[in-house]
């Protein structure tokens, strides 16, 4: 068992509320002159502040109170990555090159293995991204549904070896995931351990549907019983409630995880019918080198087609 600081329960984040950042009035205003001026003179002490903490802290925070409102979108997505700059350095987050994705539902089909589920309304299960930070700040909220739950995925790993140190062993080994379909219609996909082990630190990297697609594809050997067994266990675990934490995104919030340390998924939602009230979140992907815990291969984001 390890003594990680981001090694957390839900509970320990509702009695301590010190990774929750409220925005003062003069922060605010220096935010919405820095959509032209492209300076943040006072916020700079504070982002290195935020960075600390998510590097030697619980993982996570919850900054509240950008204007949005009072922002046009443009201007939100300006400001956004001004302050990710002061985090780390942006990254592809797809095959289109995108340093800012819009996460919205427009229409595609969950079940389709070349859609990514963030265009769609359907749940996200707990899963890691491919940077070293996750910065997703909230335009617009859902009418119903798809509340921001993480759980740290420090803390899932030691409750599994600790009621099955047998399939605990299974996640250190390497697991074959679907990655995308390449020009020529060959899947692509990569082995890497789920849970990496270096001293006490516990690095993870998850994402459970895309381990079941590879399943029958060319090279990929069909997962064993006691592996199918791991992967439920660690779902299941991930999902208790005991363990995890669930975030009601406001309009002007901004949550920045620690991708090594945290899992994250979004329950399913019912959106407005109007198009300008629709659910819209922006989300950033950030390399940071100094991050003991990061992967080469997973900071680089995704290479451009």
């Amino acid at each position: 068992m390890t003594t990680d600081p981001a090694a957390w329960r839900g509970s320990d984040l509702t009695t301590d509320r010190s990774w929750v950042v409220e925005l003062s009035d003069a922060h605010r205003r220096e935010l919405l002159a820095a959509a032209t001026s492209g300076e943040l003179p006072s916020l700079e002490p504070e982002l290195r502040d935020w960075r600390r903490r998510l590097q030697h802290g619980y993982g996570i925070l919850l900054v509240r109170g950008v204007p949005v409102e009072d922002l046009g979108e443009q201007q939100a997505r300006d400001v956004f990555a001004l302050l990710g700059r002061h985090l780390g350095d942006p990254v592809s987050q797809n095959k289109d090159g995108e340093l800012i994705t819009d996460i919205r539902d427009v229409g595609n089909d969950p079940s389709d293995p070349e859609v990514r589920l963030y265009t769609t309304a359907a749940e996200q299960d707990f899963h890691t991204d491919g940077a070293d930070l996750i910065g997703l700040l909230c335009l617009r909220s859902a009418r119903e549904g798809g509340l921001n739950r993480v759980v740290s995925s420090v803390t899932v790993y030691d409750e599994v070896a600790r009621r099955r140190p047998d399939l605990a062993a299974l996640l250190l080994q390497d697991w074959h995931f679907f990655l995308h379909t390449q020009p020529d219609g060959t899947p692509l996909t990569f082995a890497m351990p789920i849970v990496r082990q270096d001293g006490d630190r516990i690095v993870t990297f998850f994402i459970p549907w895309y381990i079941r697609r590879a399943q029958g594809l060319p090279g990929v050997p069909d997962l064993t019983p006691e592996q199918d067994e791991a992967l439920r266990l660690y779902e299941e675990t991930a999902n208790r409630p005991d363990l995890y934490l669930d975030m009601d995104f406001r309009p002007g919030d901004m949550q920045w995880i620690r991708n090594a340390v945290v899992l994250h998924k979004r329950t399913a939602y019912v959106d407005w019918p109007e198009p300008e009230r629709r659910r819209h979140l922006l989300r950033l992907w950030l390399t940071a080198r100094e991050f003991a815990d990061g992967d080469d291969l997973l900071r680089a984001g995704i290479p451009q087609a």
